[in-house]
């Protein structure tokens, strides 16, 4: 398949901009600027920028906690987020949301989520409604091999090939779920066919690899369009940090993360394959890193400077009246 520069050129923008971003919120976490928990998602980008390249801002997402590059690959404003993580005035949800609790409808982000798990059922939800109104939206979840165990994650699938959803459920395996390997964990070591058991197509892929994850994904969200139902993939992928920021690690080997870098940075491999393919020019590459080093910075101290949200948004945003 060819590829445009233009696609090329805003793939891995996006992608470096979650990179750059997971980097400075991990520095002002360290610095006591962020309250609560971080759960970075650095080392696996490719998959978030892989898979929402396919889809457009009515389609929906669901995301986990470890949430921050499917929100901006999604195209949620980086200065937004950074005061929501933050926990300031102006952020996605006024500051109140948090690291883990992000959402933007407008851009079909339904909201990270701290239920393991939490977000299948709810893109099952979201495709119905999809389905029911015949508008060829999509759904996506994105949820990781400690999900797969859960009970309703396996519900959710069931469910969705019963009724037939537009919903593409999207396991990106990273070895851990928390500090359990899933070598362990997963019994037949195989999350993609336990999922596709349920009587849907499945496929695996190098989550590393920008490119398999597009194509697999853009597959996967043509059949959901043209009413033919639910897929489920399975991306390999690496956690170049711990569970959460502060994690020690001890399940890990030693040198795993020093190697992982160096051989498993999907953003080494996106650089290498364009330049090596004459697709694009180190010198256009770097362009990009200078631009989205000053958007990160820009929103750093845009974050920093903004106020707390004021005392009486404390019960405002708790009910909805219909």
């Amino acid at each position: 398949m060819s590829y445009s520069p233009e696609f090329l050129l805003e793939s891995y923008r996006t992608m470096k901009t979650i990179r750059l971003f997971e980097e400075r919120v991990i520095k002002e976490f360290e610095a006591g600027n962020i309250p609560g928990f971080v759960h970075a998602y650095d080392g696996q980008e490719a998959v978030a920028v892989g898979v929402c390249m396919n889809l457009t801002d009515k389609d929906v997402i669901g995301s986990t906690h470890r949430g921050h590059g499917h929100c901006i690959a999604k195209g949620c404003d980086v200065v937004g987020m950074m005061k929501e993580i933050m926990g300031k005035a102006g952020g996605l949800c006024k500051g109140k949301g948090g690291s883990m609790h992000i959402a933007d409808f407008d851009k079909g982000m339904l909201g990270a989520n701290a239920i393991v798990g939490g977000g299948p059922p709810l893109c099952n939800g979201a495709a119905l409604s999809a389905k029911t109104l015949g508008t060829k939206d999509v759904a996506v979840s994105f949820s990781g091999d400690g999900s797969s165990n859960q009970g309703t994650v396996a519900e959710a699938l069931n469910l969705a090939v019963v009724l037939k959803l537009p919903h593409v459920f999207m396991f990106e395996n990273n070895g851990y779920g928390e500090g359990t390997g899933a070598d362990y964990a997963v019994g037949s070591g195989d999350v993609a066919g336990r999922a596709g058991a349920y009587g849907m197509p499945s496929a695996k892929m190098d989550g590393i690899d920008f490119f398999a994850v597009y194509e697999a994904t853009r597959e996967a969200v043509e059949r959901a369009r043209r009413g033919e139902g639910p897929t489920a993939l399975e991306a390999d992928v690496v956690r170049f940090d711990g569970h959460f920021i502060g994690d020690p690690q001890l399940y890990r080997a030693k040198g795993e993360i020093k190697q992982l870098r160096a051989d498993r940075d999907c953003l080494k491999h996106f650089r290498a394959r364009v330049t090596g393919e004459g697709w694009l020019s180190d010198a256009q590459l770097d362009e990009i890193d200078e631009s989205v080093t000053a958007l990160v910075e820009k929103a750093a101290a845009e974050g920093l400077a903004a106020p707390q949200p004021d005392i009486s948004e404390l019960y405002t945003d708790v009910y909805i009246s219909y």
